[in-house]
C-alpha cells in the first residue's frame, strides 16, 4: 500500500493537471461538416481508444495523448463504463466507476488526490484525461457506457439510463466533449434507454432538454451499420457508422457514406470505426492475414470523399490497451505502446492536411466525375469543392475524367503515405481528362488533385504542414 502511494505521488508530479477550455463545436450551417463556434471548419481525425480510461494509469494516458496530438489526432473515442469487464476488473488505482453495479450511484469520493488512495477515485481519473486530452487540442467523444451494459448484460432502464446521463452532463458540460451513445450494439429494441441518456445529458450540460447545446450521437453494431435508425431524433447532430474489419474491397464502405449521406434531413456522417491497422481481416487471420497501413488508407480516403466530414483510424492493439499480463482480444500482434507509431497512424494527418489546404465547407462528393470509378479494391473516388477537384486511385489505376467545372486545371499528385505534393502540370479540362498515376499496384494509391488555373492555391497539404 506504502509502495502504491509513494507511485501514485510520483505520477502526480510528473503529470500535473492541466485545464484549456476548447472552442465549443456545432453542425456547419449547410448541414454536412462540423466548425468551430466562430464558423471555422473542424475536420475530424479521430482514434479509438476506447479503454482509455479503464487501462491506462496516468502517465501512460499522457504519453498516449502526448503521441496522438503530435500525430495530428483531434479527437479520441474512450468508454466511460469500458466493455472489457469495466464493471468488475478496476482501473490502475484499483477504483470501480459505479457503487453496486447501479449506474445511477456512481462511486466517487470527497477529494481527488492522486497521491491519497482513498481519494482519487474513478472518476478523478476520467476527468484527469479529459483536462489532459483537451490540453492537448484533443476532444473526447465520451461513450458513457459500452452497448453491452445495455443489451447483453443490461444494467439501465430508462430512468437510470436519464439519472446517469444527467450526472455525466452536468460533470462535463465546461469540456471538451462530443457524447457518443450506444458503442457497438443496435439500437432496434432499446430506443427508451438510450433517448433517456440522451436527455439526461442534455439536461445536465444545458439545465433543459436543449440538444443545441452539445453534439452527439450513436456508434452503432458492426458490418456496415448505421446510427440511422435514430436520423429524425433531435438529439442525433451527425450520423455515425461502423463499417467494421472486413476486406476494404469487399466492404465498399464509401456506398454506406454515400446512403447515409443522401438522407433527409441533412446530417453530417462520419465512418467512426472502420478496418482497424494490425486487424485480422474479416478476423480470418490464417486465412486472409492481418490489415496494414494501405488498407486504412482506402477507407479513409474512400470515405471523406464519397461525404464523411472526417475519419476515425484505429489500431487492434491501442483500442484493448494490450499489454504483458491482459488477456488479449483477437489476437493483437503488439503492445498498445509499441502500435502508437504504425506507418498507418502517423499517415492519417495528411488526409487532414489535404482537406484543409481547399475550400473546406463547399465540398461535394462527385462520383459522375469519374469515367470508369471500378469496384472493389479499385474503387476510384472523387471530390469537388469551391475551385478544386480531388480524385483517388486505391491502387494507382489510370484515372478517366468528364469535363470539370472550370475550364483548365493546374494538377498535382498527392501522396497518402507521406503527404507530399508533385506538380503535374496544366490541362485542359472542358473536355474528358486521361492522367496516369506515378505508380500502380496495391499500396500504390494517389490522390489526382486539380485546381482552378484562375486560383493560386498553394501545394495541396501545405496547410498542414
Amino acid at each position: 500500500m506504502v509502495r502504491a502511494a509513494a507511485s501514485l505521488m510520483i505520477l502526480a508530479a510528473m503529470c500535473p493537471a492541466q485545464t484549456r477550455t476548447l472552442p465549443r463545436l456545432r453542425v456547419s450551417d449547410n448541414g454536412r461538416f462540423l466548425v468551430q463556434e466562430n464558423g471555422r471548419p473542424f475536420f475530424w481525425l479521430a482514434d479509438t481508444a476506447w479503454e482509455l480510461f479503464h487501462r491506462l494509469n496516468r502517465e501512460e494516458a499522457v504519453r498516449y495523448l502526448d503521441t496522438r496530438a503530435r500525430q495530428g489526432y483531434n479527437v479520441v473515442q474512450a468508454v466511460a463504463l469500458a466493455e472489457l469487464d469495466g464493471l468488475t476488473d478496476p482501473n490502475p488505482y484499483g477504483a470501480l466507476p459505479l457503487t453496486g453495479r447501479d449506474p445511477a450511484t456512481p462511486a466517487t469520493t470527497p477529494g481527488a488526490d492522486p497521491g491519497r488512495p482513498g481519494q482519487y477515485d474513478y472518476w478523478d481519473h476520467v476527468d484527469f484525461i479529459i483536462d489532459a486530452a483537451n490540453a492537448r487540442g484533443i476532444y473526447v467523444a465520451l461513450l458513457p457506457a459500452w452497448g453491452r451494459w445495455v443489451k447483453d448484460e443490461p444494467l439501465f432502464t430508462p430512468e437510470k439510463a436519464e439519472i446517469y446521463g444527467k450526472w455525466l452532463g452536468n460533470r462535463y458540460k465546461s469540456k471538451g466533449i462530443i457524447w457518443v451513445l450506444g458503442g457497438d450494439r443496435t439500437g432496434e429494441g432499446f430506443e427508451a434507454i438510450w433517448r433517456a441518456m440522451a436527455r439526461g445529458i442534455a439536461l445536465g450540460v444545458a439545465g433543459r432538454e436543449d440538444y443545441g447545446a452539445l453534439l452527439m450521437t450513436y456508434h452503432p453494431v458492426g458490418g456496415a451499420k448505421s446510427s440511422a435508425w435514430f436520423h429524425n431524433d433531435a438529439w442525433l447532430s451527425f450520423n455515425m457508422q461502423q463499417n467494421g474489419h472486413g476486406l476494404p474491397g469487399a466492404r465498399e464502405s464509401f456506398r454506406h457514406i454515400a446512403e447515409d449521406y443522401a438522407r433527409t434531413p441533412v446530417k453530417p456522417v462520419l465512418d467512426g470505426e472502420p478496418l482497424y491497422e494490425d486487424h485480422p481481416l474479416a478476423f480470418r487471420a490464417a486465412e486472409l492475414g492481418y490489415s496494414f497501413d494501405a488498407h486504412v488508407r482506402q477507407y479513409a480516403y474512400w470515405d471523406v470523399f464519397s461525404g464523411a466530414f472526417g475519419h476515425t483510424y484505429g489500431n487492434h492493439a491501442v483500442w484493448q490497451m494490450h499489454a504483458p499480463g491482459r488477456r488479449p482480444v483477437n489476437g493483437p500482434l503488439m503492445y498498445w505502446h509499441q502500435a502508437l507509431e504504425r506507418p498507418g497512424a502517423a499517415q492519417m494527418r495528411h488526409l487532414k492536411a489535404l482537406m484543409e489546404s481547399r475550400p473546406f465547407l463547399s465540398r461535394v462528393p462527385d462520383q459522375p466525375l469519374v469515367r470508369q470509378p471500378l469496384s472493389g479494391a479499385d474503387h476510384i473516388a472523387a471530390t469537388r469543392g469551391d475551385g478544386y477537384v480531388f480524385v483517388y486511385s486505391a491502387q494507382g489505376r489510370p484515372i478517366e475524367l468528364n469535363p470539370l467545372p472550370f475550364a483548365r486545371a493546374r494538377a498535382w499528385w498527392f501522396n497518402p503515405r507521406s503527404g507530399a505534393a508533385e506538380p503535374a502540370g496544366e490541362h485542359d479540362t472542358s473536355k474528358p481528362l486521361a492522367m496516369k498515376c506515378p505508380s500502380e499496384g496495391f499500396g500504390s494509391d494517389w490522390v489526382l488533385v486539380l485546381d482552378d488555373a484562375a486560383r493560386n492555391f498553394p501545394p495541396p497539404g501545405a496547410a498542414g504542414r
